[in-house]
């Protein structure tokens, strides 16, 4: 089955938030930013601005009639700054115009002062000045304290993540109209619909009846548009609110990048301690997260950071605390992986300066301590594991020793080529680990003509959400596909949803389109029944064996000349309903935060990654050859997707690791802000070479018909591209020592190439 969307895509004629007809009488907007990073307010002057010619009104703070607050976990960022701002990109005041044009020219007339405040772009500085946005978090299992005296060999180390644009196609956007009755509705493209119907309606004093969000489809979100569209969303229905006419504002791109959060860079500290056999006994590590200047998801996201602090590995003694420090920089946001990639890579860094000690493949420590079923995660759930199985079946059909002596062999006969090859193993948490997020509904009609509506909570945005939910209302039915349409996600048709993220969006809309499917099938089966005992057999239910194959009935096994049509026009005739609106929440799923310990996800995810890298040591360009991967998708239920999703994953990951280079200078400004300076793979620098292996797994789980979430397990395979990168370097000088900072750009490969060891004077 393909994506339901490929045809209107390659075509042109998929609608996004530009495409939407606009309505006569629409007006535009644009936002005044702090180009301060910190600071009070002193004047705000925008009369230049308003008396421009086509400027029909500028907001500021003084304008909400509701509550200045768009924070959700935590509410501490306002929506127009009033007295102070926290970063360069703040919005301080909304400009709107008949035009897009007059709006942007009027932004730039406008005049602030502000009195200049210390600004913090460090973690470490912010946690030493007690700037916290929540206080910190600890997991534990066993006892580390006492766990070093039983280790051979303990080691020590620090690392540094940067930061990710998300750089999604379709910028940041909205488009609001004011309807009867003081309602609204919010085109947005948001992965969140009812966190901006939400704010919304806090923001405007309203009721969230009042407010319908709608959302066809995203041109990519990657968790930039979960709790961040919520801003422009809110902007364009302020706007409307007071003028009652249409309001529309799209981002430009280097806006984009200025005012919007990006994944959270980390800085850590880590001790790890081995025993002879290479047994990891005991493992210490402290988070210092860069949460930017509000909350955003920052708490959530550090918390997923705990969870996956030791990645595919059972660790019995661990001790694990992270710090959310408030600094100046955009309040740093969802990302894929959600904070799991920055907790997975220091571990993985304190197992690769382990072997770097004791002179062995990384691989080895690896391997002798991946996850078996029944050991316990940190957090107290314990593992249903496809760990081992997906590592020995990497090396069945890669052979990891032929790999490493071909590696060898390449370097031994190249002076100025490198390469370096490296293992990574994955285990990926599905659930949102908020334990109430985890719900969702689904609204099924079947029409009388045989076709059928859906409606969800999940937000297309290129993942294939909306091709699986359609899959799984096809499957239940045993109709042709063509004859299901999924509809927007809108709050009026399925109200209090989930944002689609934590890669549980097919998942628990996927279950809770079953659920409805399901129940609508269960009352055809009924009027079956009841249309044709005279030739069925009744079972001890009083309904006889009846199912639909390919759209025709058949009772105890033979085909009936009943087809779909006829049996669905009988049940509307009969008065039976041909609509249900469902629910779904996982069983078992449960946390506690006072005690750190539950069950809070669904199910994991495993892999394991063999990536290869060469580098032009002259001038340390360089090229990542391969990335063969055995990954665990359970009983995909759509292989193309599936694939597309894995691919994608693993290019962005890579991205992260290797180019995708965040810069701020000391005054909190954004000096990569432009496609210019912030560099993202492209098709030249993609592996040459991405071949992924569906391990074969019929396993129950709480999956839909059993294919585990795909969206975000593959992004953590670009992790051990790094660690190929470094292990390419050390192939050529030995003794550079390289910190463990990524991403590791160009730049840092051809110094750590040229450095020479410092040696410490005897005297």
């Amino acid at each position: 089955m393909k994506n339901i969307d490929s045809y209107t895509h390659v075509r042109g004629e998929s609608v996004y938030l530009d495409d939407i007809p606009i309505v006569n009488g629409t007006l535009y907007a644009a936002v005044f930013d702090s180009p301060v990073a910190h600071g009070k307010i002193k004047s705000l002057d925008t009369n230049e601005a308003s008396d421009m010619r086509a400027v029909v009104r500028i907001f500021t703070a003084k304008d909400i009639p509701g509550q200045n607050q768009i924070g959700g976990i935590v509410p501490d960022e306002e929506l127009l700054a009033s007295d102070h701002v926290h970063f360069c990109g703040m919005p301080v005041a909304l400009v709107v115009a008949e035009t897009e044009e007059a709006a942007r020219a009027a932004v730039k007339k406008i005049k602030i002062e502000i009195d200049p405040l210390h600004i913090i772009t460090d973690p470490r500085e912010a946690k030493e000045k007690g700037e916290l946005i929540i206080p910190p978090r600890t997991f534990q299992i066993g006892d580390t304290n006492n766990a070093w005296s039983g280790c051979e060999h303990i080691v020590e180390g620090s690392t540094e993540t940067n930061g990710q644009e998300h750089l999604y196609i379709e910028t940041q956007g909205a488009y609001a109209l004011p309807l009867e009755n003081g309602g609204f509705r919010v085109y947005s493209s948001t992965q969140g619909p009812t966190a901006v119907q939400r704010t919304t309606a806090r923001v405007l004093d309203l009721p969230m009846n009042k407010i319908e969000v709608d959302t066809t489809r995203l041109g990519g979100g990657f968790g930039g548009k979960e709790d961040q569209a919520t801003t422009w969303g809110v902007m364009c229905a302020l706007a409307s609110y007071h003028l009652k006419r249409p309001v529309k504002y799209s981002l430009h791109r280097m806006e984009d990048m200025r005012m919007t959060g990006k994944r959270h860079p980390y800085s850590s500290d880590f001790k790890i301690g081995l025993n002879k056999d290479l047994k990891i006994i005991g493992y210490e590590v402290t988070f210092f997260q860069n949460a930017g200047a509000a909350a955003d998801l920052s708490p959530a996201v550090m918390e997923r950071t705990l969870f996956h602090c030791t990645n595919s590995y059972f660790v019995p003694n661990v001790k694990a605390t992270a710090y959310s420090c408030r600094t100046h920089l955009p309040p740093n946001t969802a990302f894929r992986g959600f904070g799991g990639p920055q907790g997975m890579f220091v571990i993985e860094a304190a197992i690769a300066k382990a072997a770097d000690v004791l002179g062995i493949p990384a691989s080895d420590i690896q391997q002798k301590n991946l996850l078996k079923t029944g050991d316990e995660f940190p957090y107290g759930q314990k593992a249903e594991s496809e760990a081992n199985e997906c590592w020995n079946k990497a090396n069945e059909l890669y052979d990891i020793n032929k790999l490493r002596k071909e590696v060898d062999a390449f370097n031994k006969n190249n002076k100025l080529s490198k390469k370096g090859m490296a293992l990574m193993p994955i285990c990926f948490g599905i659930s949102f680990t908020k334990t109430l997020m985890n719900q969702a509904r689904a609204l099924v009609h079947v029409y009388t003509d045989g076709s059928v509506g859906i409606s969800t909570g999940a937000v297309e945005m290129g993942q294939g959400v909306n091709t699986k939910i359609l899959q799984v209302a096809a499957r239940i039915f045993s109709i042709d596909p063509s004859r299901i349409k999924i509809n927007s996600t809108n709050t009026w048709r399925v109200a209090n949803t989930s944002p689609t993220a934590a890669s549980a969006a097919a998942d628990l809309n996927g279950r809770a389109t079953e659920i409805a499917c399901n129940e609508i099938l269960n009352r055809l089966k009924q009027v079956a029944a009841e249309e044709c005992l005279a030739v069925a057999e009744i079972d001890k239910t009083g309904i006889p064996p009846f199912e639909i194959k390919e759209e025709w009935i058949y009772i105890n096994g033979k085909k009936t000349d009943w087809n779909w049509n006829k049996l669905v026009m009988a049940a509307y005739i009969r008065r039976v309903s041909l609509s249900e609106h469902s629910h779904y929440t996982p069983p078992g799923i449960h946390f506690d935060p006072a005690k750190e310990k539950g069950h809070p996800f669904a199910y994991h995810v495993y892999g394991t990654a063999i990536i290869t890298a060469t580098i032009d040591c002259l001038r340390g360009i360089y090229e990542v050859d391969s990335v063969k991967v055995v990954h665990d998708f359970g009983s995909s239920m759509n292989y193309l997707v599936d694939l597309g999703q894995c691919e994608g994953g693993i290019v962005q990951g890579i991205g992260w690791m290797t180019m995708e280079e965040l810069l701020y200078n000391k005054e909190g400004k954004l000096m990569t802000n432009a496609l210019s300076t912030y560099k993202v793979p492209d098709i030249y620098s993609v592996p040459k070479e991405i071949d992924i292996h569906f391990l074969q797994s019929d396993k129950d789980n709480l999956a839909i018909f059993r294919s585990k979430a795909v969206g975000e397990p593959p992004l953590m395979y670009g992790i051990g591209a790094y660690f190929a990168l470094r292990n390419a370097v050390k192939a050529f000088n030995p003794s550079a020592d390289i910190p463990y900072d990524a991403p590791m750009t160009p730049e840092k490969v051809l110094m750590s190439l040229y450095q020479k060891k410092e040696v410490t004077s005897p005297v």
